[in-house]
Formats: C-alpha cells, sequence, structure tokens
C-alpha cells in the first residue's frame, strides 16, 4: 500500500492518524522540492526514533513514481508533502497509476496554505484562481490575477522555492505593471502555520524591507469587505 500524507504546516502538525502510519511504512519518502520547509526534515525524523526520510526531487516524484508503486506492491510506502498531499497535481497522477495497478492508495489529508491564508483576515471564498511565480522570466500569472481582479476575487500567489521575497516583489511589481494591473495594497505571508510567522499589509513599496522568510506567499486583494478591511487595517 501507498501512503500519501500530509505533514501540515509546522513540525508538529502531522496528524496521529499520518505519525500511525508512517511508523508502520517499511519504507517512507518526503517530497522536497515544490516548498522550502520551514524546519530541518532531520526533526522530523528525530520525532520518529531516528527513522529515515528519503529525499524526493521532482525527478523520483514525476518520473520515477513508478518505482515507488512497484515497491508498494511487497511493502507499505510513504510519500510525505508538506501541506497538503493533493494540492500539487504530480501526486494525483502517482495515484491514478497505482490504481491502474492495482495497487491500494491510503491520502491522509492536512492543513496547507490554501486554508491557512484565512488568518489574513480574507474570506476564502471570495479567493479565484491561485497563480504560481515561477523562479524564471514568466508572467503568464498576471493573467490569472487580472481575470480574478475582473470579479472582484482575491489572487494567492504562490512563490516559486528558491525565490527571495524581494525578488519576488520586483518581478510583481514589474509584471503587474506591464501587464496594466494596477496595484494598491497586497498582503504577504510568511511561514503560515508556525512559530514566528507573519503577516503584512501595504504598498510594495512599504513591504520591500520587510524580513520574510520562506516559505512564504503573495496575496493581490479584489474587492474587501468592510470585515476583511478591518481586520487588515487592525493588524
Amino acid at each position: 500500500m501507498i501512503y500519501l500524507i500530509g505533514l501540515g504546516l509546522s513540525e508538529k502538525g502531522i496528524s496521529q492518524e499520518g505519525a500511525e502510519a508512517i511508523k508502520k511504512c517499511k519504507k517512507a519518502y518526503i517530497e522536497n522540492y515544490t516548498v522550502e520547509f520551514p524546519y530541518d526534515i532531520k526533526e522530523l525524523e528525530r520525532q520518529f526514533k531516528g527513522k529515515k526520510f528519503i529525499r524526493a526531487d521532482r525527478e523520483i516524484v514525476e518520473k520515477e513514481f513508478h518505482k515507488i508503486i512497484d515497491e508498494a506492491r511487497k511493502i507499505d510506502v510513504a510519500l510525505l508533502v508538506y501541506g497538503s498531499p493533493l494540492t500539487a497535481t504530480t501526486h494525483i497522477t502517482l495515484i491514478q497509476e497505482a490504481k491502474k495497478k492495482k495497487i491500494k492508495v491510503r491520502v491522509l489529508h492536512n492543513a496547507s496554505v490554501l486554508d491557512a491564508v484565512a488568518e489574513t483576515g480574507l474570506q476564502l471564498y471570495k479567493f479565484g484562481k491561485t497563480a504560481s511565480m515561477p523562479n524564471f522570466e514568466a508572467d503568464s500569472y498576471t493573467e490569472i490575477i487580472k481575470k480574478n481582479l475582473s470579479i472582484k476575487a482575491h489572487s494567492l500567489i504562490l512563490i516559486d522555492i528558491g525565490m527571495e521575497f524581494k525578488d519576488s516583489l520586483k518581478r510583481l511589481e514589474k509584471d503587474s505593471r506591464n501587464n496594466g494591473i494596477n496595484l494598491k495594497k497586497i498582503i504577504a505571508c510568511s511561514r503560515l502555520g508556525n512559530e514566528g510567522s507573519k503577516i503584512y499589509c501595504g504598498k510594495i513599496e512599504e513591504l520591500k524591507n520587510k524580513k520574510v522568510k520562506a516559505p512564504f506567499c503573495i496575496i493581490v486583494p479584489g474587492e474587501l469587505h468592510f470585515t476583511e478591511e478591518e481586520f487588515l487595517n487592525n493588524m
């Protein structure tokens, strides 16, 4: 069997059910290419009395996933994912391929940034399509922002691994200007769900000198309800 386990947002965020599954698995992979962990993976290993987690990069999860599926024919295998296990489409592919080969898959859900952003005071049902800012020159994500703004929806922008906060602000400022998007205030969220998490709201120029640690995300607000606006103003 394959256990697809969400780790939640902190080293203590894993569910009891997830912890029990890890202990029973003979082999455990930890996906480490979609987000920068806010804690050392060794801390997680210590929680499980030195159990070793095999670091699974994009190559393993996207191209060599058949290896994981084949292992699961004989033993229980875990794939650990930061946050929620099904926010990345590659994990859906793993499930599909496992089912084709009659391998059982158990998904153990957890918290993710997609619900943690409610800590900003913004209402989750008012978010539109999620955008991703890649770690290379491409501004297609701004089309998603434009469409969300056209229906007065908020835009959650996930930042590619390895990008510095200041660089992401420069990209957002440049790409928005080039694509006719008038940015007013934005929201920056740092290490949500962890000790020392920070939420900042202001104009890009005001946020440039803030010390924002990874993992972080940016929100471009759409039309604010008065309760949302009041919450942001009192942060």
